[in-house]
């Protein structure tokens, strides 16, 4: 029998998703998209079972020939369709428990691609924005997750609990991309350092690349992905030179244009910023801040297509300001973003709405100094935005939530009690010995590059009962 395309069937099916869409929530996120999973599995249970008979002749009468119905046909595209509108966390248990045809689909490098390419452009409800982090101060072989749209949205009464994962050893996060967690760690044998690795985990997937030696301490650095070439590249300084690192089967250090002399020459010598580069999403780029006595501030932009750096101005700064407070950069609707404080007053929070055009520097927010907020010699930083509220660090070091349009200010409940880092105290208290990163959930993994792979570097720690 010829499969037929019904169109009608599809859009059936859209319409349904749209409408669960419009009912979801953080806290029921699994009840949006499981009848759907279940309605799926149903047609393919039937399928498997033979022709189904018609209602009136499912008994047989005498005299009477049975008919039966010929099976219901679901084409492979149409299910991978189906399939490519569920969250990465659902499709995860699903890929191991439903048939070897769904296992093999939804481990594919391409309908990963593909369904990272639509949560980005059509559904970002798909990928559930995650924080992760790690002890800037003890070195607890621990990282924290914890949801940041649970953050978010839920009431004060009701905490986000933080899931640990422990690693073998303790480990650094240098940056994310596509769902990948990139993390450097140390072999140590007898009290020395032997060795310096990189490692790419997923947290959704669970899966992580085996570590790769690296040659040295990672002091400035990043990692981000070059969507030209479709490589994911981490950049580093190691023995005064400016190296470029190709995640992939055969992955070795290239020497690249110098990093040092974009900020030491004449007209750019200054201090830098943050030594993480922070990779935005779609432009292929990783940035820095750096600043001249605070009175000039730039952005040094790296693109991982070309290896080649750019610099480029941030807003200018009124007179009045004090040049004493250091701005933060940070990612904002996937466009980069920069946070003053203005006139010792109020916190200006700017969007470049197109990336590397000073002109395109857009005022997005005004926040009022507040005593919850502190005043230290740093700006806030702008970490996450949903609709008109604001995710940031304050300079009191503590998660905000900033209320744009009514201007209010709370403090988010987050409960990091069973997070296995016990010296740190509370993460609702104060976030200042703990490194976060923020990632978006995919079913990208090394394997689909080339990356020998494997499930056990880093492991879910269950709570007691």
């Amino acid at each position: 029998m010829r499969r037929i395309r019904n169109p009608l069937v599809e859009h059936q099916i859209d319409l349904e998703l749209q409408l669960k869409r419009r009912s979801f929530t953080s806290s029921h996120h699994r009840r949006r998209r499981l009848p759907l999973v279940i309605i799926l599995w149903s047609f393919l249970v039937r399928m498997r079972r033979g022709p189904i008979p018609d209602d009136d002749d499912a008994v047989p009468k005498k005299g009477k020939v049975v008919t039966t119905k010929p099976p219901p046909i679901l084409l492979d595209e149409l299910i991978a369709e189906i399939l490519l509108r569920i969250p990465a966390r659902s499709l995860v248990p699903l890929r191991n428990s439903v048939c070897r045809s769904w296992r093999t689909l939804i481990s594919s490098s391409q309908f990963a691609k593909d369904h990272l390419r639509r949560s980005m452009a059509v559904d970002p409800g798909l990928t559930h924005p995650l924080m992760a982090y790690y002890s800037q101060t003890y070195s607890y072989p621990i990282i924290g997750v914890f949801s940041v749209r649970s953050v978010m949205e839920n009431p004060p009464h009701e905490p986000t609990k933080v899931v640990p994962y422990e690693g073998r050893r303790f480990r650094l996060i240098i940056g994310s991309c596509n769902g990948l967690l990139c993390l450097h760690d140390e072999e140590r044998q007898d009290g020395f350092i032997i060795s310096h690795r990189a490692m790419l985990w997923n947290p959704c997937t669970g899966f992580t690349s085996q570590p790769l030696e690296i040659g040295g301490l990672l002091c400035t650095c990043g990692f981000g992905y070059d969507h030209v070439n479709d490589k994911y590249k981490l950049f580093a300084i190691l023995d005064n030179k400016s190296r470029m690192f190709t995640f992939g089967p055969k992955s070795t250090w290239r020497t690249i244009q110098d990093f040092s002399r974009n900020f030491r020459d004449g007209n750019y010598r200054g201090c830098q910023v943050n030594l993480v580069g922070l990779f935005v999403s779609g432009t292929g780029t990783l940035n820095w801040l750096f600043h001249r006595y605070l009175s000039f501030v730039w952005v040094l932009s790296l693109d991982l297509v070309k290896e080649t750096f750019n610099q480029f101005s941030l807003p200018n700064r009124d007179s009045d300001d004090d040049h004493r407070v250091t701005p933060q950069l940070g990612i904002l609707r996937d466009c980069l973003a920069v946070c003053y404080e203005t006139k010792k007053t109020h916190w200006t929070v700017w969007l470049m709405k197109e990336y590397g055009v000073p002109q395109s520097w857009t005022k997005l927010a005004i926040i009022p100094h507040h005593p919850l907020l502190g005043r230290r010699p740093l700006s806030l930083q702008p970490i996450y935005m949903l609709k008109d509220v604001l995710l940031a660090i304050a300079p009191s070091g503590k998660f905000v939530l900033c209320n744009l349009n009514d201007g209010s200010i709370d403090i988010p409940n987050i409960d990091s009690s069973t997070d296995g880092m016990p010296k740190l105290g509370p993460l609702t208290r104060n976030v200042s010995a703990r490194k976060f990163q923020l990632y978006h959930e995919s079913l990208v993994s090394p394997f689909h590059f080339g990356l020998p792979s494997c499930s056990s570097e880093m492991r879910l720690i269950k709570p007691s009962l």
